[in-house]
């Protein structure tokens, strides 16, 4: 049976397809094109699992059948919600406030049945500790381009690994796709990692 299930990641993240890879399980890439905005009043939790859901409902509708896995991430200080930076000031300015503090990171991920509508939802949050920078490291860092796609305005994987000091809990999470999280959730529809 489970050879049969067609799995469809709902994003166009290089990091969640290379992420995704690793788990040795075939699918398929189409990504949302979902609105990623929403209120930041909201629980740093709902907004991960509410737009990981919007993201694979938009395209469980268009596949129809299989599993289709959405998946989002957010960076969150002192209660602001830190997502893409919208410019190269902006990530200056997201980064300055990260730098020598702790902040947590939240990764949502949805699982939905394309067939039958059936839904598992879920999140997991990463605490991650950054080095003090001084003002020319941020700008030498955002000369790289690195920070421009990602939320928080750095990438754990890449050259960001540099100026973070320590992270308590899933290094996953941080990345963008809790692989923990998501093999449980696709056990629920018995697809198994571990055969």
């Amino acid at each position: 049976m489970q050879s049969t299930i067609t799995l469809t990641l709902a994003s166009a993240s290089p990091r969640r397809r290379e992420l995704l890879s690793s788990l040795g399980l075939p699918f398929q890439v189409q990504e949302s094109h979902v609105d990623e905005q929403i209120s930041t009043d909201l629980a740093p939790e709902t907004i991960v699992e509410t737009l990981s859901l919007g993201k694979a409902q938009a395209v469980a509708g268009k596949v129809g059948s299989g599993l289709v896995i959405g998946s989002d991430t957010i960076v969150v200080l002192d209660g602001e919600v830190l997502g893409k930076p919208r410019d190269e000031a902006d990530a200056l300015r997201m980064l300055s406030s990260l730098q020598g503090e702790e902040h947590t990171v939240y990764t949502g991920v949805a699982v939905i049945d394309a067939g039958s509508g059936r839904t598992e939802l879920a999140h997991s949050a990463t605490k991650v500790k950054m080095r003090p920078l001084t003002e020319r490291e941020i700008r030498a860092y955002i000369a790289t381009g690195e920070p421009m796609d990602k939320a928080g305005s750095y990438a754990i994987q890449g050259i960001g690994a540099t100026i973070v000091e320590r992270i308590a809990g899933d290094y996953f999470t941080v990345v963008g796709l809790p692989l923990h999280l998501t093999s449980q959730l696709l056990s629920r529809f018995g697809v198994s990692v571990l055969k």
